[in-house]
């Protein structure tokens, strides 16, 4: 090599001063052999073995090979083999006539060369943009360190050519790169074998960097390797962190993309993943953004909620919070903190303030909860007909039609998201869609031994429900198992309604006979009974409504005032709705099925006793109005005549019995529910009133 082609210096490994031994200093000892050795630059190949010449001889040879075979080239008596079955690993052997000493020397210096043959073959294998954008990087600041390393050979080369570099001198100036090149070949070889892209090369620099923490050179190589290859992976956060977009063609970020999962999925499925899975975690999270990774993930997540929205919005950027650099004073932390708190507060004012988030739940509220129950009242009494079908045979549409006209025309009409409800028809029993929901905590399952039977007897007013239409991104909040959750609810309380509403109907027509002045051991038990259940079920539905779904409901509404992402708003609502569950008994199927039989027996016992009052009264054509008796018209009721009651005697006494034995029943129901409330209460506080309340009614009978 000529001198004029060396680098003037190197950044590491430049030479500062040669290094020389006596033998050098002296001319006398060099012959006219080795001058001639020397100024032909080896050219001639010498058939001869090693050990035929002098020491001094031996020792140039040996130094030229040792030049070429640092930057991988073999010499007149130094090859290079490659290992058997390991592709890329490579071994030096020496002439085994050549001088012990010199044998040993050269040997020292050995692993440099193989790994600088490694890291070469690394560099242009990849170099390739199929390798990953990170091992591209790498690739591209290791080859400007074997040119630095080159420079520094070629240094040598140039003081050898001079005559003033021994063995010695060039164990001298090679010991430096030593480490640090095997450090690197460490590395490459682990990344070689696994075929290692993005975050994997990152974690063995990193961890490589750590066990070199003793060699303050070779760990500033390292973390020097690690800010290159950095790089190409920050560009790749950057777009994450500031726009909410992947661009990651090689698969090397540590986010992944499930493109399959839709966001309307979450309007559809009861068991979407769209939020939860969309984007999630790999296992090779760079260690340097393990502790930010969910918050890079969050906030990537916040940015394409509202892309989807048809808002291009990009967290604003200054010069100094770029994240082109990680440092051990954390700024690159900092500013995926400063994007997380943008990008949350960004998505979180267009939910509650453009989409008005607050109003639907709201609206939900007055629907689904029955916070404001008037369409309510006019719906039961003009879709009684159709309700009282089977569900198979209840038509959907014309439920749809009289539920409309119920909005219509009572104060919902006022509410603009009146037009989302719908209505649906079950086609099993609360407690079979209850065991249906595996994700739910049930506390135990109940077999239900009259499921046959209830599969039979079960009509609309038992499986009616609401469904409520939502749009994105909403549908992030109020999701398809959200509104299940709600429909659950629902139908609990409209069936306690529908109870509710018989029981008064059988106690006006209790009030329509006491205007007749008819008495009777019958009539009276009739009453008390029908009274002990209407505390019964309006116990029930106070309890529901004013102990457990309005507290719960301005806790919620209170956290969602405050809450700080949508992630804390999908929190606490479902907080809201498991707390909602619970508390309603609809997680407890012991307690929920004894609910279940004292509702159907007041709904018999309600049945039975229209009855017995229609059968000892007459009652003149529409008095009857959706199973009750309308109170202005008691006065046009009057006694059957003796032979009409003679007539239906056998028929009375039946159902007199019949009543009779509802009493007994409901009183042993009651009486096998108080204890296991006054129990449940210990464990949940929340029992504690209807406890009571239960205690109570059977206390009255």
């Amino acid at each position: 090599m000529d001198s004029s082609a060396v680098a003037p210096s190197t950044p590491r490994w430049n030479l500062d001063r040669p290094f020389l031994t006596g033998r050098f200093h002296q001319d006398t000892i060099f012959t006219s052999e080795s001058r001639g050795f020397i100024a032909d630059s080896f050219d001639a190949r010498l058939d001869k073995a090693i050990g035929c010449y002098h020491a001094s001889i031996q020792e140039l040879i040996v130094i030229d090979d040792l030049l070429s075979a640092l930057v991988g080239i073999e010499g007149r008596y130094i090859s290079i083999k490659r290992v058997r079955g390991k592709e890329d690993t490579v071994a030096f052997q020496v002439d085994p006539s050549m001088g012990l000493t010199l044998q040993e020397s050269a040997k020292r210096i050995f692993p440099l060369c193989e790994s600088y043959l490694l890291i070469n073959q690394f560099v242009e294998s990849r170099s390739l943009s199929k390798h990953g954008l990170v091992n591209h990087a790498f690739a591209a600041a290791l080859r400007a360190l074997l040119l630095d390393y080159q420079a520094l050979v070629a240094q040598l080369e140039h003081q050898f050519r001079l005559g003033r570099l021994s063995v010695q001198g060039l164990w001298f100036y090679c010991q430096p790169m030593m480490g640090s090149m095997q450090a690197l070949s460490i590395v490459i070889r682990k990344v070689s074998a696994n075929n290692f892209i993005g975050s994997t090369v990152l974690n063995l620099l990193q961890s490589q960097a750590k066990a070199m923490a003793g060699d303050h050179v070779v760990r500033s190589l390292l973390e020097k390797m690690i800010q290159c290859a950095n790089a190409a992976y920050l560009r790749i956060l950057e777009r994450w962190v500031y726009e909410g977009v992947i661009d990651d063609p090689y698969g090397e970020f540590f986010i992944s993309e499930n493109k399959s999962l839709q966001k309307e999925s979450l309007a559809q499925d009861y068991d979407a993943k769209y939020w939860q899975q969309r984007y999630s975690l790999k296992d090779d999270v760079p260690s340097f953004l393990a502790t930010a990774a969910e918050t890079i993930l969050t906030t990537g997540k916040y940015l394409n909620v509202m892309r989807e929205c048809g808002h291009n919005i990009q967290v604003p950027v200054a010069e100094n919070s770029k994240l082109t650099s990680v440092g051990s004073n954390h700024h690159h932390l900092e500013c995926i903190k400063a994007a997380y708190d943008y990008a949350s507060g960004e998505l979180l004012n267009l939910i509650k303030e453009k989409y008005d988030l607050m109003a639907k739940l709201r609206s939900i509220k007055h629907y689904l909860l029955l916070d404001q129950g008037d369409f309510l009242v006019h719906f039961m009494d003009i879709a009684r007909e159709e309700l009282s079908k089977k569900p198979d045979d209840i038509s959907a549409e014309k439920l749809q039609s009289l539920l409309d006209l119920a909005l219509r025309t009572t104060a919902a009409a006022a509410d603009p998201c009146h037009e989302d409800l719908a209505c649906c028809v079950e086609k099993t029993t609360l407690l079979k869609r209850l065991n249906t929901l595996k994700d739910l905590e049930i506390s135990q399952t109940v077999s239900d031994s009259n499921e046959l039977e209830e599969q039979l007897s079960i009509t609309g007013l038992e499986t009616f429900s609401l469904s409520y239409k939502v749009q994105w991104p909403l549908s992030l909040v109020i999701s398809r198992k959200a509104l299940t959750r709600y429909q659950l609810i629902f139908r609990f309380l409209f069936h306690c309604k529908h109870v509710n509403r018989q029981l008064c109907a059988a106690w006006q027509m209790h009030q329509g006979v006491r205007r007749l002045d008819m008495q009777g051991i019958a009539i009276s038990v009739s009453s008390l009974l029908c009274r002990s259940m209407l505390r019964f079920i309006n116990s029930l539905v106070h309890y529901l409504t004013f102990e457990v779904l309005e507290p719960n409901w301005h806790v919620m509404h209170n956290r969602l005032q405050t809450a700080k992402s949508i992630d804390e708003v999908i929190e606490y609502h479902e907080f809201f709705l498991e707390k909602c569950l619970r508390e309603c008994l609809l997680l407890s199927p012991v307690l929920l099925k004894k609910v279940e039989r004292l509702k159907l027996l007041c709904l018999r016992y309600a049945a039975a006793i229209q009855r017995l009052i229609t059968s000892s009264v007459d009652i003149p054509t529409g008095i009857v109005s959706n199973g009750s008796l309308e109170t202005e018209k008691y006065k046009r009721l009057k006694l059957r005549s003796r032979s009409q009651t003679l007539k239906l005697a056998p028929e009375n006494a039946s159902v007199i019995e019949s009543i009779l034995k509802f009493e007994r029943d409901f009183s042993a129901e009651l009486q096998s529910l108080g204890p296991i409330l006054s129990n449940s209460s210990r464990a949940e506080p929340y029992l504690t009133h209807l406890a009571q309340w239960i205690l109570g009614v059977g206390k009255d009978q």
